[in-house]
């Protein structure tokens, strides 16, 4: 009968941090961050806005390209609004919306990427 030998395997896979991980709160946080980006007619929508003349978008111009209602638009512009994505300025009855620089820097950087 051959012997075997057994070797403690649990110290081989135990790998320590070189980073601080996200805490519950913060990862909650990011979670509803990208929830607003896990969407193709918000991120259609954002791509739009990022690539439009002087940095921004009126609402008149966004719902052609992608195809949907304006009411449908306006709720995907606001969710993005509301995380941080972009920024809206009204104009008579025209509402206008530009990127917030860094906010997708900041899902990068949370992430540990940058």
């Amino acid at each position: 009968m051959t012997e075997i030998e057994i070797t403690d395997v649990t110290a081989a896979c135990a790998t320590s941090l070189v980073g601080e991980p996200l805490s519950e709160a913060a990862a909650a946080e990011l979670a509803h961050t990208m929830k607003a980006l896990a969407d193709p007619a918000r991120l259609r929508l954002l791509s739009i806005v990022a690539a439009s003349g002087g940095g921004e978008a009126c609402v008149c111009d966004l719902t052609g390209p992608v195809g949907l209602s304006q009411p449908t638009v306006s709720h995907h512009l606001k969710v993005l609004t509301e995380a941080g994505f972009l920024s809206r300025t009204k104009r008579g009855t025209w509402a206008y919306y530009a990127l917030v620089p860094g906010a997708l820097d900041r899902v990068s950087r949370a992430l540990g990427a940058a």
